[in-house]
């Protein structure tokens, strides 16, 4: 399975039915500028949930990515999908650095990601820890998403 249509176990929850947006169909929004709410995500139907999961994430399929949800969600009942800037150059798009939010989480954890471990990660699986340890998050997911990707230590 490619990088774009990925799901991890830690989202295993809610992935079979797509009832909240995995880590990749998020990762695509966030490439294409495009902040969809979860109550945009819900006036989806299933197959349109799946189409999205699918959707490739080069350059020119993100463009048209954009394109189909800025149409698609001006139908819905919360109107059209609100613009973002595109991600890029974001903390997990770069190799050079652990993000210091994601330090910061992994402190309060008890545990820490090593830069080289960090560089070993694919795109998605640094999307994932970086959304994961934002302020505020509960972090619920952030240990289980650790312990998956092979990282952290002493974990319940």
């Amino acid at each position: 399975m490619s990088l774009h249509e990925r799901c991890f176990a830690f989202e295993a929850d809610f992935v079979d039915d797509l009832r909240c947006l995995p880590m990749a169909v998020r990762r695509k929004l966030d490439l294409a500028g495009v902040k969809l709410k979860l109550s945009h995500w819900h006036g989806l139907d299933p197959s349109e949930r799946g189409r999205l999961l699918a959707w490739a994430d080069g350059p020119e399929a993100i463009t048209e990515l954009r394109q189909w949800l800025k149409g698609r969600s001006a139908k819905l009942a919360d109107g059209p999908a609100k613009d973002l800037e595109p991600a890029i150059a974001a903390d997990w798009q770069q190799v050079d650095a652990v993000p210091e939010r994601l330090r910061a989480a992994c402190e309060q954890l008890g545990t820490a990601v090593e830069l080289a471990q960090w560089q070993d990660l694919d795109e998605l699986e640094r999307f994932a820890l970086a959304k994961l340890s934002h302020p505020g998050h509960e972090h619920r997911n952030l240990p289980r998403a650790l312990k998956e990707f092979g990282l952290g230590s002493g974990w319940a």
